[in-house]
């Protein structure tokens, strides 16, 4: 269930902390249970996507010592607990927020179709990983009734494109081959270099225009929030 990959659900808090007069004590706690949901769902991905790669996962240095790809954990108990973790997701959504719902099946159904067939598409594997990002934030919008500001969505996006870029960065220096990933063979170091500078420039000049948004400053508060730069 990899309890350590749980902080990629504190995107779900990102809304409320960008949106100050929603605060209060319910919306914090609505959205400190969405977090708790997201996880449940998240880790029942994590599940299939084992359940599914153990047999490659043996051939990876860090990856083998997965419960499922080392033998420690029976596929059968794998498959119940991914069932549990998506059943409780389901729902937990639903009693917080009917149409979050709709947010949590759409994270599913896109990470199905990621591990049986689109993470073996280069390029888009890591577009598919950076959107789930984006789902979590329409999720923490949704459970405090706000929309997501564009500002949001591009920053966050891609601060997750390059989260998922420096990953596969990582599997080609560590030459990893097409047997541990298929779309590696669709990737090289001097692409994946190139990718993370053009997404980092991007995420930093997004930033920028944020911090000096006119609407921005007066909702926050500042006149200052370049600084944070």
């Amino acid at each position: 269930i990899r309890p350590r990959q749980w902080i990629k659900n504190v995107f779900v808090a990102a809304p409320l902390f960008f949106t100050p007069d929603k605060v209060s004590t319910s919306t914090v706690l609505s959205v400190l249970a969405g977090i708790v949901t997201f996880s449940m769902v998240a880790s029942a991905v994590y599940c299939l996507n084992d359940l599914r790669d153990r047999e490659a996962d043996r051939s990876h240095p860090v990856k083998r010592d997965r419960p499922l790809a080392s033998g420690a954990v029976s596929p059968s108990a794998a498959a119940a607990l991914m069932v549990a973790l998506l059943a409780g997701g389901a729902a937990g959504a639903y009693w917080l927020e009917p149409r979050l719902l709709a947010v949590v099946a759409t994270y599913v159904l896109l990470n199905v179709a990621y591990s049986v067939y689109l993470k073996s598409v280069a390029v888009i594997d890591v577009l598919i990983v950076a959107f789930g990002f984006l789902l979590r934030i329409e999720a923490g919008a949704l459970l405090i009734d706000t929309e997501p500001s564009a500002w949001i969505l591009i920053v966050a996006g891609l601060l997750a494109l390059f989260i998922a870029l420096a990953k596969r960065r990582d599997d080609v220096v560590r030459e990893m081959g097409a047997d541990h990933r298929a779309s590696l063979q669709g990737y090289s170091r001097q692409f994946l270099d190139s990718s993370i500078m053009a997404v980092l420039s991007m995420l930093l000049v997004s930033y920028l225009i944020f911090t000096t948004d006119e609407a921005v400053m007066e909702r926050l508060g500042t006149h200052r929030l370049y600084f944070t730069a």
